[in-house]
């Protein structure tokens, strides 16, 4: 064991700038929270809107004012996991830019793509911005105007995510996702901003967060497992495709298949959620699989919004 890190290499520590996020944390006897505010020690009462109500009283909370100037208390507090009814159903799914994930039984979901809807304002506002002299007023107005609207793109994004997954996690008992190199994927600079502007990691980490919290089965499958080249009827390799071939028919069994709905169907299989597997994936391997228990206690963090 040579004891180096995995991943990116990291660099030195950089102090925090003024215009970057700001956050601080207080305990729980730093704070005392209210009907319609919080009350934060050598601060005040501090109003604010209560996004949904808070389940048990929080042992901390952390104020934030993001870069578009806005401000977010974010409280962690312990709550018990939801048990929500029982369901037969399962569920692969592959990730894609044309769709932004497929399902195994054969549902697309668009992919919206925020950030290139707001790629022309963005590009006018950096225009903008460079024009400005360093250190002027003029700068720091069109810098949060720039602020704003990366803010406006992170907000619609998060918010189709967290429709998505809870949609997702309510229909089924079990899930399964492959386990994606996103961090290699996007050093493809053709493909690169389309990868970071759907938002394949957010998606996996909410899926895997809300399935703990409802005790749904999550599993994540190994990357590589050939699910674009396997047939789902026979499990028979087709070979290597490219990726204008979205449309092929198995040389064995004859089959026609949609090249995403086959690979979701193969990631059903490969995560054994399938009940006709014939033992075809008996040689992958899942990296990991998630049961949920319901009588743990699961700490979650509330953000809202502060006036």
């Amino acid at each position: 064991m040579k004891g180096d890190r995995k991943g990116k290499k990291l660099g030195s520590p950089k102090f925090k700038k003024k215009q970057s996020r700001q956050a601080i944390r207080f305990t729980q006897r730093g704070f005392t929270l209210h009907s319609h505010s919080v009350k934060i020690a050598k601060i005040g009462h501090i109003p604010m809107v209560l996004s949904r109500p808070l389940p048990s009283y929080p042992t901390s909370v952390t104020i934030i004012k993001d870069t578009a100037g806005r401000y977010f208390a974010s409280f962690v507090l312990e709550i018990n996991p939801e048990k929500l009814p029982q369901t037969h159903k399962s569920v692969g799914i592959d990730l894609g830019l044309t769709h932004f994930a497929i399902l195994s039984d054969g549902e697309k979901i668009e992919n919206p793509r925020w950030h290139k809807k707001m790629l022309r304002r963005i590009k006018k506002a950096n225009r903008r911005l460079s024009k400005a002299k360093k250190d002027s007023n003029r700068r720091k107005r069109r810098k949060l105007r720039l602020a704003k609207l990366h803010a406006k793109v992170k907000d619609r994004r998060t918010d189709f995510l967290h429709k998505l997954t809870t949609r997702l996690v309510r229909e089924n008992q079990a899930l399964a996702v492959e386990n994606l190199n996103v961090s290699g994927l996007i050093k493809n600079r053709k493909l690169s901003r389309a990868i970071s502007d759907a938002g394949w990691c957010s998606f996996r980490s909410l899926l895997d967060a809300k399935c703990e919290k409802y005790g749904r089965d999550f599993v994540v499958i190994d990357r590589w497992c050939a699910t674009s080249q396997k047939c789902s009827c026979c499990g028979q390799s087709g070979g290597k495709k490219e990726l204008n071939v979205r449309e092929w028919t198995c040389l064995y069994c004859g089959a026609r298949h949609d090249r995403d709905v086959n690979a979701a169907q193969n990631i059903k299989d490969a995560g054994g959620l399938s009940e006709s597997l014939n033992g075809r994936w008996s040689e992958f391997q899942t990296t990991s699989v998630a049961v949920r228990d319901e009588s743990s206690t699961t700490p979650e963090v509330v953000q809202l919004s502060l006036f």
